[in-house]
């Protein structure tokens, strides 16, 4: 992808002590932040599941096309919701 490479050379030694410290911090508390959001949320997974369950069995030519199908359906809610049902079943 572009701009990966650029990513790579980040140099974090450049900051200071402090600095790192705040850095961790922030880091730790966004992964708390995000698995609590996923937790609460368990359609997320369900999306994320069906999306990648579409892609492996369809194998599309363009992802990012089928992708934004996929994304935009104006069903997607009613599909993802029936899916929730059947997995509290």
């Amino acid at each position: 992808m572009a701009g990966e490479g650029s990513l790579a050379k980040l140099d974090v030694g450049v900051l200071s002590a402090e600095q790192q410290e705040k850095l961790q911090q922030f880091k730790i508390k966004t992964r708390i932040d995000n698995e609590k959001y996923l937790r609460s949320h368990p359609e997320v997974e369900v999306l994320i599941g069906d999306f990648l369950r579409d892609v492996l069995l369809k194998t599309p030519a363009d992802i990012r096309e089928f992708a934004a199908d996929h994304f935009t359906n104006p069903n997607l809610h009613a599909v993802i919701g029936s899916k929730m049902e059947g997995n509290m079943k």
